[in-house]
């Protein structure tokens, strides 16, 4: 099963050239969906004005290989790792949906593009990576769904509450599930794979109103982040160096002036699950 490709079996009912128009109909939505969501949003303007004013602010003037060392950290720590959750279930859980995805669809476009009928043997790599990538997604997103969603585990709403910010991660769920339902089945046409071209154009036609376009955002936040922390403007904010008087007298009471940065962070201990 696991080196089996489902869309050379759907070649016997659809010509390749319908698939790979259909999937390249996806990348174009997703680019201007995203592009949508810039604009409408305004979030480049906001990350670079910020970026910007950061940087002529600073104390500190950054040169060009202190920003490449930053750029490096933000794609090793905040984005291939996920470095931003504190929580570590949450981290990965996020890792096995990104990586589960990222697998899934290059799979996807390898066997579409390259291998789209029986006569071009699917090799077994991209073949397991097919249905690993989906297994990763199914994993990682129902792990998030039912048993980290903070409006869950924080604060006490019911499992099946659904918001429009949750479109990306159900139409995600949908796509993956009813894609190895499919496959499982055989492939071929037929209402599971109605079901499952539906969710699928749900999540990659959906990018401005869903979280999808959120994984474009965040590097550029981590990056801006990362750069105002170093020039000293710390967006604005108090830092955690307490070696410097001004957050020494922060604190009203002489107790903690000199009390450790880490302190009063007893509340991470246990989780919020009293409901």
């Amino acid at each position: 099963m696991f080196t089996s490709n489902p869309f050379a079996a759907l070649s016997a009912s659809i010509s390749p050239a319908v698939m790979q128009g259909y999937v390249v109909v996806m990348i174009l939505l997703v680019v201007a969906g995203t592009l949508f969501d810039v604009v409408h949003k305004g979030s480049a303007k906001y990350f670079f004005e910020n970026w910007r004013k950061g940087m002529s602010k600073g104390a500190k003037q950054l040169g060009g290989g202190e920003l490449a060392s930053i750029a490096i950290q933000t794609v090793a720590v905040d984005v291939l790792t996920s470095g931003e959750f504190c929580n570590p279930r949450r981290r990965v859980a996020h890792l096995l949906t990104m990586y589960g995805l990222i697998l899934h669809v290059v799979a996807t476009v390898a066997m579409v593009f390259a291998y789209p009928t029986p006569a071009t043997p699917t090799p077994g790599l991209v073949s397991v990576a097919w249905w690993i990538g989906a297994l990763m997604v199914c994993v990682g997103g129902y792990w998030f769904w039912f048993f980290i969603r903070v409006d869950v585990a924080a604060e006490g709403h019911s499992l099946f509450r659904v918001m429009r910010a949750d479109l990306f991660i159900l139409s995600l769920l949908a796509s993956a599930t009813l894609g190895l339902i499919w496959a499982v089945a055989g492939g071929g046409t037929g209402v599971l794979f109605g079901l499952y071209i539906i969710a699928t154009t749900v999540l990659f036609g959906g990018v401005p109103w869903s979280k999808f376009a959120h994984m474009f955002f965040k590097p550029a936040a981590a990056f801006e982040k990362r750069t105002s922390r170093a020039n000293g403007t710390a967006e604005n904010l108090p830092t955690l160096t307490r070696d410097d008087p001004e957050q020494q007298n922060r604190h009203s009471m002489e107790l903690l002036r000199d009390a450790p940065t880490d302190m009063g962070l007893g509340i991470k201990r246990e989780a919020p699950r009293h409901y």
